[in-house]
């Protein structure tokens, strides 16, 4: 199914569903099902989640990106998604957007991350021109040198997934449950989160505002149909997602096996 565009060519289809404060790991269970399990195109758009959650991606390593002993204190849950990106701590304030598109789907667009994020940045651009001073930094979303946007991907043989967390608020204290990582982006220049960070609710007037840009900036590529999310959570009991939560004991374990190892080097 496809519709003309301007120039005469056929559109194909992107589904769009839009969801509110869906638990960031049924959200992520949903994509990955989409990703592997349909041949459409989607995008989905999730407004918050509760309660604030850390996000890991597939090779993360959670004694060097979090701070596991207050995590444990507070019970904040942890996921390791199953795309690579970044670790990000999501909560209501957090706007989630995905693409997941097969690779025919944008002409010219070749499925690797370079290609995809360039592709995503001129798209958001169009988004929030006039809204601040966009940029593409490394492989993050930014205005100006403080990034707004982290972004994550999954590339399959004929299908990618390019998903974004949006800061469009944030609790600066739920910023102390992660570390700073060892590889981060030259124009971080190893400032905190504070100063590494904004909020787009300082540059936007609205999330609608926001949402709508993005639907607009795809009918350019796609012919966009609203999709409601029960026509799309039909039983599928043969798929297993990979997006695992850690559990106490998977904490514990990890706390006690750096410890054990910290003792060791520190003998004679």
């Amino acid at each position: 199914m496809a519709a003309a565009g301007a120039s005469g060519a056929a559109r194909p289809l992107m589904r769009l569903i839009a969801m509110r404060g869906e638990p960031i790991l049924r959200q992520l269970h949903l994509e990955e099902r989409l990703l592997r399990r349909t041949a459409d195109n989607w995008c989905v758009i999730n407004h918050g989640t509760a309660p604030p959650t850390i996000v890991m991606g597939l090779s993360g390593r959670v004694s060097e990106l979090v701070e596991i002993q207050p995590v444990l204190r507070d019970q904040v849950p942890v996921l390791r998604r199953f795309s690579g990106g970044g670790t990000v701590i999501v909560d209501q304030g957090t706007v989630f957007v995905t693409f997941i598109c097969n690779r025919t789907a944008v002409p010219g667009l070749q499925p690797f991350p370079r290609d995809i994020m360039s592709w995503t940045g001129k798209l958001y651009g169009k988004v929030f021109d006039g809204y601040g001073e966009f940029r593409l930094r490394e492989n993050d979303y930014a205005f100006g040198h403080r990034k707004f946007g982290g972004n994550a991907q999954s590339i399959t043989k004929n299908r990618w997934v390019h998903h974004t967390s949006f800061l469009w608020d944030y609790d600066a204290k739920n910023m102390e449950y992660l570390k700073i990582p060892k590889r981060a982006p030259e124009y971080r220049l190893a400032r905190n989160h504070t100063d590494f960070l904004c909020r787009m609710k300082e540059y936007m007037p609205s999330q609608s505002v926001f949402t709508d840009g993005i639907v607009m900036a795809l009918r350019e590529h796609f012919s966009v149909q609203p999709t409601d999310l029960e026509t799309v959570l039909s039983n599928d009991d043969a798929f297993v997602p990979t997006t695992k939560l850690f559990s106490e004991q998977d904490l514990e374990e990890i706390v006690l096996s750096k410890e054990s190892l910290q003792k060791a080097q520190a003998q004679p």
